[in-house]
């Protein structure tokens, strides 16, 4: 039997496999990283935008918030210019907050049925309610995924709100936006309502304190009157000074007469007639005297009492007046300065849907993962190279 030499068995035996060079290694690592960074996230974003995703139709509106207000120029330039209607920003920005807030949700999820729309079988599992948090079906989480699907765009120099409704149907935006302005209107008018009511109460409240007041001066001075006996300590004074006056002018013609008789003829029996009448006079001018200046039942000491009821019931009156005259400029004032919701642009029912914007989002995927790779490629030839 032939024996194989070694050094044919040498020669006969398949050569080693080659390693692969550096270069081989980094381009097959740079494919996977490709792969894994750029070609599966495009494959399945377009997957998804192409065929899963749901378009999404958007119903739009535009409303200001506006209140009247007269024009504060009189004569020809207040009737060339009739009523103003101004801005009402801070109104506006209660609109808002109103249409965002969760209880707007609830009245539009009790008569639109709005979880049941956000959460139909056609929606695709991304979009549709409660999505990818499928643990979580709570009113918050609705709420949440409300302000994803309701924006509202204010332009503070015309003072236009837009109001953008995103839906899975023409026909769901359409009515979410319509019912969305019914309750921004709705509001409005609450808030004129009770604008103009507690304005008309306050007014009302105010007439009743002065009438109140007015009539507890008045029944004072009444009593005032005639606890004291007195109608008005001026003028009953002014006529009892006028009966002081006529009662010195007979004490001095009584005394006149009296001295003439006494010169002439000191023993006239008219004499004790005379004394006895200027006697007389000056006691009644002392009476006068008394009830004008007298400390406990003068007219002077009681006039301070007086006038002071005179002044409170003065005031009350004039308070009473105020009042009214206040009552009615708060009506006035509630009939014209209301709030309006003007509809300038009225929501429309779009006729093509509009999101998702399915090429560029899909080439949104491949350019980020285009620079996912580059940055992932340059930090894993880094650190080889660091390593080697």
């Amino acid at each position: 039997m032939e024996t194989t030499p070694p050094e044919t068995a040498v020669l006969l035996a398949p050569p080693p496999p080659a390693r692969p060079s550096r270069l081989q290694r980094l381009r097959r690592r740079f494919d996977a990283i490709f792969i894994v960074t750029v070609l599966i996230p495009t494959v399945l974003a377009a997957l998804y935008f192409g065929i899963i995703a749901s378009n999404v139709y958007i119903s739009e509106s535009r409303f200001v918030v506006r209140s009247p207000q007269r024009p504060s120029q009189g004569g020809l330039g207040a009737l060339l210019q009739g009523t103003v209607f101004s801005r009402s920003q801070d109104d506006t920005y209660s609109v808002h907050d109103y249409i965002r807030s969760r209880d707007a949700l609830r009245e539009l999820d009790g008569k639109l049925n709005l979880r049941k729309v956000f959460s139909d079988e056609k929606v695709d599992f991304v979009n549709r309610f409660p999505a990818l948090e499928w643990w979580d079906s709570s009113f918050e989480a609705l709420h949440r995924h409300y302000l994803k699907h309701v924006g509202i765009e204010y332009d503070t120099v015309s003072s236009i709100s837009v109001l953008s409704v995103r839906a899975y149907t023409a026909q769901d935006a359409q009515k979410i936006n319509e019912q969305l302005l019914d309750m921004g209107e709705r509001l409005v008018n609450n808030m004129n309502t009770r604008s103009r009511q507690d304005l008309i109460k306050v007014a009302e409240q105010e007439v009743r304190i002065a009438e109140e007041r007015a009539k507890q001066a008045a029944a004072a001075f009444s009593s005032f009157r005639t606890d004291r006996s007195v109608f008005d300590p001026d003028r009953q004074s002014a006529i009892q000074l006028q009966s002081v006056a006529r009662l010195r002018e007979e004490l001095l013609a009584a005394e006149s007469q009296l001295d003439q008789v006494r010169r002439v003829s000191p023993k006239n029996p008219q004499v004790g007639g005379l004394e006895s009448r200027v006697q007389g006079l000056r006691n009644a001018i002392a009476a006068e005297n008394a009830r004008v200046l007298g400390r406990d039942g003068g007219l002077s000491s009681k006039s301070p009492a007086f006038d002071r009821l005179a002044l409170e019931k003065t005031f009350a009156d004039r308070q009473v007046g105020s009042a009214l005259s206040a009552l009615d400029s708060a009506r006035s004032e509630a009939t014209r300065k209301q709030l309006y919701l003007e509809r300038l642009v009225q929501p429309n029912q779009p006729d093509r849907w509009v999101e998702p914007r399915r090429l560029r989002s899909v080439l949104m995927v491949f350019l980020l993962g285009l620079i996912v790779w580059g940055v992932v490629s340059l930090v894993v030839a880094s650190i080889r190279e660091h390593a080697e």
